[in-house]
C-alpha cells in the first residue's frame, strides 16, 4: 500500500509565501513524475506544477515565476514553494505521483489534499 502525505497548507495573506511537502511511503520501488494539482470551488482540478525523476519541470502559466517545484528522490518527497500568493491561488492542493512497485508495475497515487486560503 502506497500513500502520499501532504503538509504545509493553511491561511496566508496576499503576497505571502507557503511551502507544501508531500512524502510517498509504503511499498515503493521508485517514483516517477510527481506533481501538484489544485481545485478551486466550482472549478476543475488543474495542474500547478510537475517534476520528472531526473528533475525536469513544468508549470501552469498562472504560477510561473512565483512557484517552484523540487524533489528529494532519496526521501520520495516533492515540495512546492509558493511565493507572491494571490487570492486566486485559493484552492485545495493535491499531491500526485507515479509510483513504481516493481520495475514494470506502476500506478498513479493521489494525496488527500490540503487547503490553501489566500486572503486579500
Amino acid at each position: 500500500q502506497v500513500q502520499l502525505v501532504e503538509s504545509g497548507g493553511g491561511l496566508v495573506q496576499a503576497g505571502g509565501s507557503l511551502r507544501l511537502s508531500c512524502a510517498a511511503s509504503g511499498s515503493i520501488f521508485g517514483v516517477g513524475t510527481m506533481g501538484w494539482y489544485r481545485q478551486a470551488p466550482g472549478k476543475q482540478r488543474e495542474l500547478v506544477a510537475s517534476i520528472t525523476n531526473p528533475g525536469g519541470t513544468e508549470y501552469a502559466d498562472s504560477v510561473k515565476g512565483r512557484f517552484t517545484i523540487s524533489r528529494d528522490n532519496a526521501k520520495n518527497t516533492v515540495y512546492l514553494q509558493m511565493n507572491s500568493l494571490k487570492p486566486e491561488d485559493t484552492a485545495v492542493y493535491y499531491c500526485h505521483a507515479d509510483v513504481y512497485s516493481s520495475i514494470a508495475r506502476h500506478r498513479e497515487v493521489w494525496g488527500q489534499g490540503t487547503l490553501i486560503t489566500v486572503s486579500s
